[in-house]
């Protein structure tokens, strides 16, 4: 495995984190919008949910959009743009099919995924949503001002993966994926739910590689999402 990092936007903090498998095919490639309410990111949902899917055969890509002094939710989203658009044009490098490549976001990182994947014309090839942030119920308390993506749901929206947690107490179920399901439902987009029983936010990946990092979190059957999503995944490969 290779990886580095390259600056999109020096002056807003923008960096694409990447780690290159080493193949002689090329792969699947996702980008990964880890949470964390515009603070400095966790590798909870960064760097340890990049290496495994590098060990599924997925290039995988961090962005680490604007946070901290320099948040904004705007600048945020069109970082994922420019992210996108250096990946494709830099694919045969990096070893990516550029017609296949799929966005995950935790909490309001996935705010902003599943803002890019609901964009006409965007690149994602399916969109992956962890415990997300929907509405602008957590403006206030983030210090950014957002939307409710669940209102830019449309026909052409990317098919979508969601999960989540009954117990969620930041981001209820009620109050943001539900509004978010019921919007692609209407509008005839391919998705599959997973709200678990137990587990909650900020999980991650769920198992001991994520725990050890995040305060010994862990829950076997929250951790499913992961396999699931896998077998969700083997339609777009």
């Amino acid at each position: 495995m290779d990886f580095k990092q390259v600056v999109l936007d020096e002056a807003n903090g923008t960096k694409l984190d990447i780690y290159n498998s080493a193949t002689d095919v090329d792969l699947p490639g996702i980008v990964i919008l880890p949470g964390g309410s515009y603070k400095p990111f966790k590798q909870r949902d960064s760097e340890r949910v990049a290496l495994t899917f590098l060990t599924q055969s997925y290039q995988a890509f961090v962005l680490e959009y604007p946070i901290n002094e320099k948040k904004n939710y705007q600048v945020a989203k069109q970082s994922i743009t420019t992210a996108f658009d250096y990946i494709i044009k830099h694919a045969n490098d990096l070893k990516v099919n550029p017609q296949n490549i799929g966005i995950i976001g935790f909490s309001a990182g996935g705010q902003l995924a599943a803002a890019y994947s609901c964009e006409a014309n965007n690149h994602a090839r399916f969109a992956i949503l962890g415990y997300p942030v929907i509405n602008q119920a957590l403006d206030e308390k983030i210090g950014i001002q957002s939307e409710d993506v669940s209102k830019l749901v449309t026909t052409d929206t990317a098919p979508t993966f969601i999960f989540g947690a009954r117990e969620d107490g930041l981001a209820p179920y009620v109050d943001h994926i539900q509004p978010y399901t019921t919007a692609l439902f209407e509008n005839e987009v391919p998705f599959e739910l997973h709200v678990f029983g137990s587990g909650g936010h900020g999980f991650s990946l769920g198992n001991q590689y994520t725990a050890i990092v995040n305060r010994d979190r862990a829950d076997k059957h929250f951790a499913k999402w992961f396999p699931l999503c896998l077998e969700w995944l083997k339609q777009f490969k």
